[in-house]
C-alpha cells in the first residue's frame, strides 16, 4: 500500500518516515544535521519557530548550531517540505503540513491548529486588480472549546 506525504507525517506516532528518502526526493542532500533536523520537524503535529526546532534537535544531536538549523529548516521551505507561516509579528514558524489548508489559533493557548481546506469557504472572493494570486490560507483566532 503507497502512503501519501499526510499519511507519513500524520501517521501513528510509531511509525517513523524514511527520513533520508523524503528528503532526497525533495533534492535534498541527507546530511547527519539534515536528517536530524527533518527527524524532529516531520514528527511533530506543532508548528515549532526555528527556536523551537533548534531546542528539540539538541537534544539527540547537542553539537548542531543555531545558525544549521536556521539555514536547514530555510531550505526545506525552499524545497517544498515545509511552509513557512507568519501568523503573527516578528514571528516565523515551520509547517510540515505542505498540502493545502488554513489555521486555527487558539487564543488562551497560542497552539495552531491545521483546518482541512473543505471545511472552510471562501464565498464572493472578487479578482484582485493588478494582482495574480497563486495561494491564500484563512487564518482563525479564538477559543478551542473542550470536548463533551
Amino acid at each position: 500500500m503507497t502512503k501519501s506525504k499526510s499519511d507519513i507525517i500524520y501517521g501513528a506516532p510509531d511509525m517513523k518516515p524514511d527520513v533520508v528518502r523524503i528528503l532526497e526526493e525533495h533534492g535534498i542532500h541527507p546530511s547527519a544535521q539534515r536528517v536530524a533536523v527533518a527527524e524532529y520537524v516531520l514528527h511533530t503535529t506543532e508548528h515549532p519557530s526555528a527556536d523551537k526546532v533548534w531546542a528539540g534537535v539538541q537534544e539527540n544531536f547537542p553539537m548542531i548550531s543555531r545558525a544549521t538549523v536556521y539555514n536547514t529548516l530555510n531550505l526545506f521551505v525552499r524545497k517544498g517540505l515545509l511552509r513557512e507561516l507568519h501568523l503573527a509579528p516578528d514571528s516565523v514558524l515551520f509547517d510540515p503540513n505542505t498540502d493545502r489548508h488554513h489555521h486555527f489559533i487558539d487564543e488562551p493557548t497560542g497552539r495552531i491548529y491545521d483546518i482541512p481546506w473543505n471545511q472552510v469557504e471562501v464565498n464572493s472572493a472578487k479578482p484582485l486588480e493588478g494582482f495574480e494570486v497563486h495561494d491564500y490560507q484563512v487564518v482563525m483566532r479564538g477559543r478551542r472549546h473542550a470536548r463533551p
